[in-house]
């Protein structure tokens, strides 16, 4: 079940690879995102030494009341995965991005989908709107219509 999407990423960004992790959370902030509030807007993987943290990842507090006074809504997390595709992230991780694209449950664990991505220049993105654009126009013919109602 999708808790939380980044929907900016596939504007923003050509994703190349995606890992599925773990993501070390403290209760209060899995009652957070269960409930749906969070934001991944803004938030990326970074690698120190042998471990990956998230960084910018916003878990507003579940109930104010009941957090501690010192909690950082956006500190770092650690993510959890395998040894060998932290080696193969950080050889690859030169010019390139990871980026958090989902955050979800399985079998009551919360994961993180975060994707090796490469940053889109402007003529990209105009290239992408053309292409997609056409695509429409062509559905339009197929089914008949003459003109498009927008």
């Amino acid at each position: 079940m999708n808790l939380i999407t980044n929907q900016k990423v596939k504007y923003d960004f050509d994703v190349l690879e995606t890992f599925e992790a773990g993501i070390e959370l403290r209760g209060y902030e899995v009652k957070a995102l269960k409930s749906g509030m969070g934001s991944l807007k803004g938030a990326r993987a970074m690698i120190k030494g042998n471990e990956i943290f998230l960084i910018g990842m916003l878990i507003p507090p579940y109930q104010k009341s009941n957090v501690s006074e010192d909690y950082n809504p956006e500190r770092e997390r650690k993510l959890l995965l395998h040894r060998q595709e932290i080696i193969y992230l950080a050889q690859k991780f030169k010019g390139l991005t990871i980026i958090p694209l989902r955050v979800y449950t399985e079998k009551n664990n919360v994961k993180i989908e975060i994707a090796l991505c490469r940053s889109l220049k402007k003529y990209d993105k105009r290239r992408k709107i053309k292409e997609r654009e056409k695509k429409r126009e062509i559905e339009w013919e197929r089914k008949g219509f003459d003109k498009q109602p927008f």
